[in-house]
């Protein structure tokens, strides 16, 4: 592979990374009803609004859910999938493309909450009780996840292992359901699953 292609991968996996991962933040954050007067929160509004609200005339939300932040990360991931096969010299037709975009974005949306319960968990050991926009963004994030699992723990006097119930269960639903779907899909080893983490 030459350096310019090289180049050229590590470009389309940096900014299409963080391209998606802003999205998908933006459609979590109005999914789980965050603060939306969060610095971060503010930050995800404004970099998505120029090409959401003209993308909300067209694709209206249906049941709470933001559908056309989804339709744009979906559209953002076909466009990194072709990038990065195209870089990498491999002519795959687009609809393989289009088949694995929603893969892709199911890891994406897992690996969000796998990091920020790791970041979530990490902060509580350093900094326990810190006011930080950062770590109230991710915990409001978090929260319709790890609510239902600390219900069903035991009280163990204080200590909250249910971050830790639910990193465990997003890796067994990764080694269960996506590696054998990526399988069946006939994603090669040069895409990757996720982009960006």
């Amino acid at each position: 592979m030459s350096p310019f292609s090289q180049v050229g991968l590590l470009l389309v996996h940096t900014l299409g990374g963080l391209a998606l991962l802003i999205i998908m933040l933006r459609f979590l954050l109005q999914l789980v009803r965050a603060d939306f007067y969060n610095p971060i929160s503010q930050f995800l509004v404004k970099a998505t609004n120029p090409v959401l609200i003209p993308l909300r005339r067209i694709i209206p939300g249906f049941g709470g859910l933001d559908i056309a932040s989804l339709v744009l990360a979906y559209v953002v991931q076909v466009i990194v999938y072709g990038l990065i096969t195209m870089l990498k010299g491999y002519g795959i037709p687009l609809n393989y493309l289009l088949i694995w975009a929603p893969l892709g974005l199911f890891v994406l949306c897992m690996n969000i909450y796998f990091w920020g319960m790791l970041i979530t968990v990490i902060a509580s050991w350093i900094a326990p009780g810190s006011y930080n926009p950062a770590l109230i963004l991710i915990n409001q994030i978090l929260e319709p996840v790890v609510r239902p699992v600390r219900k069903m723990m035991p009280d163990l006097g204080g200590l909250d292992l249910s971050p830790m119930v639910v990193m465990l269960s997003l890796l067994v639903i990764q080694a269960l359901i996506v590696g054998p779907l990526a399988i069946m899909l006939n994603v090669p080893n040069f895409i990757p699953m996720y982009v960006g983490f």
